[in-house]
């Protein structure tokens, strides 16, 4: 696989100074794929810089040299030194980006987001905080614990409810929202899940025995703008065969021995508690 491009860099990330950032502490490693995601970034840039506490980096991670989000960025630059594109060479699609910005990260830990969803953003401290409990993998959810999807398609919407519901009931993963893209895991242990879709994370982990973890969301799809990857012959093509894949493999497991996920749900949801 080809190495990815960190624009306007040669081998690492460099912060201020030309430090490298590895050196200065970076925590967190923020991963935002984007497709024509320009009008979206000039908001999300900033307000993650206010939510995010912990020393951290901001990955755009983009497919082709036309994209609107590069000049975006670039524009950025100067005021927010975290702030770096990534350019995937290893094939177009979220997957080839999250490997890309996974091995542009000098984080500990990796978040995935969405420069189109400002709700996820008052999970990141639950999240972090799951982290630092000991999880191995914390994923947001939609569809439990007081979470909810809002706007975006109505059949894009439909599908996932229906294939969450069927991951879960029916597939044996214990995860409530294996199809959302915002997930936080360990950077260390990412190459072992050899992914091919995003929401195959949440099977995959499971089945390795990671310790697992969930926050919930209000999701407010595409507030903003940008430019959907939503296809719905594609998508439930998908959905089915990773379900057969986990009917055929997690449900080997007795549901006695499967395992619990942890959920917090402070920060967003203040009178569900700390934790459940």
């Amino acid at each position: 696989m080809q190495t990815p491009r960190i624009e306007e860099r040669n081998s690492t990330v460099t912060g201020p100074a030309n430090v490298p950032v590895k050196q200065q502490g970076v925590a967190l490693s923020i991963l935002l794929p984007v497709r024509n995601e320009g009008i979206n970034l000039r908001i999300m840039v900033k307000l993650l810089k206010a939510v995010v506490e912990v020393p951290h980096e901001l990955l755009v991670v983009y497919d082709f040299p036309e994209d609107d989000s590069i000049p975006v960025v670039r524009a950025m630059q100067s005021e927010y030194a975290n702030l770096h594109l990534v350019h995937n060479q290893g094939g177009r699609g979220v997957v080839n980006a999250i490997r890309a910005g996974v091995d542009a990260a000098v984080g500990d830990y990796v978040l995935i987001f969405a420069a189109d969803e400002v709700g996820p953003l008052l999970a990141i401290e639950d999240m972090l905080a799951l982290m630092g409990e000991g999880c191995d993998l914390v994923s947001c959810s939609r569809y439990a614990h007081g979470g909810r999807r809002l706007g975006g398609s109505v059949v894009g919407g439909a599908l996932s409810r229906l294939a969450n519901r069927l991951f879960h009931r029916l597939a044996g993963c214990v995860l409530s929202d294996a199809t959302t893209g915002i997930k936080l895991f360990r950077r260390s242990m990412f190459s072992a899940l050899n992914l091919e879709v995003t929401f195959e994370i949440a099977m995959k982990a499971q089945l390795a025995g990671w310790k697992l973890g969930e926050v919930p969301v209000i999701s407010i799809d595409r507030l903003y703008g940008g430019e959907s990857t939503f296809c719905l012959g594609p998508w439930t093509g998908e959905y089915l065969r990773w379900f057969l894949w986990g009917c055929k493999r997690l449900r080997r497991v007795p549901p006695s021995e499967r395992p619990v996920v942890r959920v917090r749900a402070a920060s967003a949801f203040p009178g569900t508690g700390k934790g459940e």
